[in-house]
């Protein structure tokens, strides 16, 4: 997902996009581990998304407290 399009997402659209993203990074942790898979580029994909949706609900938080 695009930063324009989860900097348009609410606060809880975006808790709920981390919580899907942290049971791709937990699939792809068990693949690995059973040597199923090919793709090694999937997990700086994913956590580099979650970094970024986390960086984005963090500034929603303080523009929301503000």
């Amino acid at each position: 997902m695009d930063t324009k399009e989860m900097r348009e997402k609410s606060a809880q659209e975006l808790i709920d996009h981390v919580a899907d993203l942290r049971r791709e990074q937990f699939s792809l942790r068990m693949q690995k581990a059973q040597g199923q898979n090919a793709q090694t580029h999937q997990f700086a994909r994913v956590r580099r998304e979650i970094a970024r949706a986390a960086t984005i609900l963090g500034e929603k938080q303080t523009h929301g407290a503000a």
